[in-house]
């Protein structure tokens, strides 16, 4: 009994370590807009589609877009970006969550998940 409980911790610690999460922070969309005034450094990534930019959620000006689909071929586009801060967002967190997780797990070290997405940026911030 003993054995096989050792044997199934050993199973989950191997399978836990090999798919690790992505070491990047959360920000809301009131942090993200003071950090947009007071950084003009930031790196503000937009993982929507073009159609989701002319929807009726529109887009932040200056935003990079790459479509979360598309990031892994694209991460080149944005190698000058892995040392400056990045803030992800999509339409409601979801998809910015699995494209902070991209970035992180290839070398970008300051990532922020906008959570709430554009749904949360457009009800409290540009009304």
């Amino acid at each position: 009994m003993f054995r096989k409980l050792n044997l199934f911790i050993l199973v989950i610690l191997l399978i836990t370590g090999c798919t690790k999460q992505g070491d990047y922070k959360n920000m809301s969309v009131e942090e993200l807009n003071q950090k947009m005034k007071s950084d003009k450094d930031l790196i503000v990534l937009d993982v929507r589609t073009e159609e989701e930019l002319r929807g009726e959620l529109g887009k932040i000006n200056g935003v990079i877009n790459i479509p979360v689909q598309e990031l892994s071929t694209r991460l080149n586009e944005l190698s000058n970006y892995k040392d400056k801060e990045v803030a992800v967002i999509c339409r409601s967190g979801n998809r910015s969550r699995t494209a902070s997780n991209i970035l992180s797990q290839n070398g970008f070290k300051k990532v922020y998940n906008v959570e709430g997405g554009m749904i949360d940026y457009r009800r409290k911030i540009s009304k």
